[in-house]
């Protein structure tokens, strides 16, 4: 990669996270200089940060979630969906995480903007909340969105990708974390699928950092924005030692996630 010292965008400087609020940072990134998004922006829901869910104890849990209200989501995600268009180049794509609560937003939005979707995956995980008068929800839906349908990057790596990915969640034991944290192998495999070693991966809703070290360790460069003090300061913490989370997913969990 070239000298991360001398790249910047505008006032920021690539291979570094911000403490912010997206909306407003992202304006500050100049037009078509990034090559690909990863995020999984906050829920439209009643989320409980500080609560023992899956059996993690509370005071290991970060406070702090940033909340979109119901009401205000629709607008919310136009908003940064035409920033993120915006700072694409025609080359590059985006995907995006949604539950199902707020999924109509997420593919309204995509559609209004003027997003191609070239495929709408499932991320299958091991576990989900428990429930008494309903099915359990235990998959996430990544939107895999293109500006440009005839240019965004596509490396296959695997012989018969298909859109159903089976990714265990990470069982971050004894370890402080933020209440929803995307693992490690599933972000370094959608990095390997739309991009090159030495392009430009943009989180705007960074938490923990997962993005960014995934970036890192693949050999591409990240920018992020995390409005969350307490989470920009672990996704910091998590960059400094990102050689040591090397070792978490090995090339063969790449290839059978």
């Amino acid at each position: 990669m070239e000298d991360k010292k001398q790249i910047h965008l505008g006032s920021f400087k690539v291979d570094q996270i911000y403490c912010g609020d997206a909306l407003e940072l992202m304006k500050g990134i100049p037009d078509a200089t990034i090559d690909l998004v990863i995020t999984d922006p906050p829920f439209a829901i009643d989320f409980r940060a500080n609560r023992s869910n899956y059996n993690r104890a509370q005071e290991r849990v970060l406070e702090g979630y940033n909340e979109i209200p119901r009401e205000k989501y629709y607008d919310f995600t136009l908003t940064w969906m035409k920033e993120v268009h915006r700072i694409l180049k025609e080359t590059g794509s985006m995907f995006v995480f949604s539950g199902w609560t707020n999924l109509k937003d997420i593919l309204n939005a995509i559609d209004e903007v003027g997003f191609v979707t070239i495929n709408h995956l499932i991320w299958k995980y091991q576990f989900g909340v428990f429930t008494k008068r309903r099915f359990v929800t235990s998959h996430y839906h990544i939107l895999f969105v293109a500006k440009n349908e005839n240019k965004y990057k596509f490396n296959k790596i695997e012989h018969y990708p298909e859109d159903v990915w089976v990714v265990k969640r990470e069982y971050w034991t004894g370890k402080i974390k933020t209440p929803t944290k995307l693992p490690l192998a599933l972000v370094k495999k959608i990095i390997l699928f739309a991009s090159d070693e030495g392009d430009i991966v943009f989180d705007p809703f960074i938490g923990s950092g997962t993005v960014a070290v995934a970036a890192k360790i693949l050999k591409r460069h990240f920018l992020g924005f995390e409005i969350v003090p307490q989470y920009y300061r672990l996704a910091l913490e998590r960059l400094s030692n990102a050689s040591a989370e090397l070792f978490q997913t090995t090339q063969e969990d790449i290839k059978d996630v």
